[in-house]
């Protein structure tokens, strides 16, 4: 079994990567006034998210739990505190530091694939506001949207699609059953994972529960 699971986790890599470079090649001419755009990611403007994701990739389940003993168990603390590390101190050095992530497959304590969700809806979280579409190939959404439907790990998804069934319109995603809930398998994904703005492009009966699920508590 854990033979499975590294060979599943070293084919997860090269996309992580591969995404993170597209990310590093998006971001590569904004103004410091674009960087300070708030992002998807509530309270965070795109410089922070991106401080974010390189956090992630620079943390090893050692310095993971010594954080989180730091902050005594406050885990949002501890992102904080991750994320400030990384900002540097112009957004040319925040993007520099993520710039040296790219290839890493250091990770706190979670799944790869979680790893893979996170590059793909916190780049999101950062492109949405700052107008740059990016073409995903449909293997990696899908590959996210099945992962994401059936975890609430790290975000509430599984437990924020109960009840309803998601149908992709572009791919082969479905997922659950009840009222339908269909559109893109990236606006799909970024729905479950509480990101209100893509309900508006989400069709079916079940897009009003969805959309409530997504607004904060």
């Amino acid at each position: 079994m854990s033979d499975t699971r590294s060979r599943h986790a070293t084919g997860i890599w090269p996309l992580i990567h591969a995404e993170r470079a597209v990310l590093a090649a998006d971001l590569a001419n904004l103004t410091d006034e674009r960087w300070a755009t708030p992002s998807l990611f509530a309270g965070l403007t795109v410089r922070e998210v991106l401080a974010h994701l390189t956090a992630g990739a620079s943390l090893t389940p050692v310095r993971w739990l010594a954080g989180v003993i730091r902050c005594r168990f406050d885990f949002d603390k501890q992102v904080a505190m991750r994320l400030a590390e990384q900002m540097g101190a112009t957004p040319a050095d925040t993007l520099e530091r993520f710039h040296r992530v790219v290839t890493s497959t250091t990770k706190p304590p979670l799944p790869t694939t979680a790893m893979f969700g996170e590059t793909i809806v916190h780049g999101e979280d950062i492109r949405r506001p700052l107008c740059i579409r990016r073409a995903y190939p449909i293997e990696t959404l899908t590959r996210v949207a099945e992962y994401y439907q059936g975890s609430d790990l790290v975000v509430l998804a599984k437990g924020r699609i109960r009840g309803l069934r998601l149908v992709a319109a572009d791919g082969p995603f479905t997922a659950g059953s009840g009222p339908l809930v269909s559109g893109t398998t990236l606006a799909l994904t970024m729905a479950m994972t509480g990101r209100t703005t893509y309900c508006d492009e989400l069709k079916g009966d079940g897009v009003a529960a969805l959309r409530d699920r997504c607004r904060p508590a």
